[in-house]
């Protein structure tokens, strides 16, 4: 019990001080606060959900005391919750009945909670925490968008050394922009947490499951619905349309996600297979444009089922000659 405390404690502590480096001004501190989750992440899987929640409350107090409490409030709403709720979920599971896992037979197989649905927990969460951003600089459209043009003007008239007036153009397009940049930031960093933290547990040998498939990574067939009815509703003027376009945000990030399991599967067979994915990985880094790209393939693989196809016609390993 007293190892148990004291990894929630190092887990707590870690996650405020990343959190909290924000202060310096420190380019490396955006990273930092990006990764904040990861802690509380790997404590509630490799060590359990109570692990993960008391290293939150001991991060929030932790921040509490050294900043502010709706500072601290803040951050157990953005990052303590997620990183708690998605921990759980990762090993969440339930015996199947009838079912033997190895060679024990009294040792239960498992069905684990599925990666779709982990993906739309991830950006239902990414619509919640992006909608809360917007609602704190006002209660509506007109007064969110004026304060993003007052603070965009101010910073481009500090980057451009020129005084820069909230109608200009590129104020326009930006206030456009950060909706959907807030959004697909939050969904990115949020999945590259979950699977950050899961990998370290199983290097560690803490990950009490059994890795799972992400190349078999699917949505249920009613997200190409929301979708749909998101998309529509982006057209919209006022909280409405923005809070469309958020959703619609997410969920194309959640296919993008899913064209990226519908490319490691219908690459397989290639000789040169690592190369191509690291050309891939490469240009999503450089180009972030390309993800629409990938967006397209795992809505094609939701319409059509390319993975099925592939796999259902995969020639099998010839035999080894004697």
């Amino acid at each position: 019990m007293m190892v148990f405390g004291l990894i929630a404690l190092i887990a707590g502590a870690a996650s405020a001080l990343m959190f909290a480096s924000i202060v310096s001004g420190a380019l490396i501190s955006l990273v930092l606060v990006y990764l904040a989750p990861l802690p509380l992440m790997l404590a509630a899987i490799a060590w359990g959900p109570l692990c993960g929640a008391l290293g939150g409350i001991v991060a929030t107090l932790v921040i509490a005391g050294a900043l502010s409490p709706p500072l601290a409030l803040g951050y157990g709403l953005a990052f303590a919750l997620p990183a708690w709720w998605l921990g759980h979920l990762a090993m969440l599971g339930r015996p199947v009945p009838g079912g033997i896992a190895g060679t024990d037979a009294a040792s239960p197989q498992v069905e684990w909670y599925p990666l779709g649905r982990i993906l739309l927990w991830i950006a239902a969460l990414a619509t919640l925490l992006t909608a809360g951003s917007l609602y704190s600089l006002g209660s509506d459209a007109s007064a969110i968008t004026d304060a993003m043009r007052h603070g965009l003007a101010k910073i481009l008239s500090m980057v451009s050394e020129t005084t820069v007036t909230e109608s200009d153009p590129r104020v326009g397009l930006m206030v456009a922009v950060i909706p959907v940049l807030v959004a697909a930031s939050q969904m990115a960093t949020l999945t590259l947490n979950l699977w950050l933290a899961a990998k370290v547990a199983a290097v560690s040998g803490r990950l009490h499951r059994p890795w799972p498939d992400l190349s078999g990574t699917s949505l249920p067939p009613m997200t190409l619905v929301a979708l749909c009815v998101a998309l529509a509703f982006s057209f919209f003027s006022g909280m409405t349309g923005i809070l469309a376009v958020v959703v619609t945000t997410v969920l194309m990030m959640a296919y993008a996600l899913v064209g990226l399991a519908v490319l490691h599967t219908i690459t397989r067979d290639l000789a040169n297979r690592g190369i191509w994915l690291a050309t891939t990985y490469a240009i999503l880094f450089m180009f972030s444009v390309s993800l629409v790209l990938l967006t397209a393939l795992g809505l094609a693989d939701a319409v059509f089922g390319f993975r099925e196809r592939f796999l259902r016609n995969r020639q099998p390993p010839p035999l080894p000659t004697t």
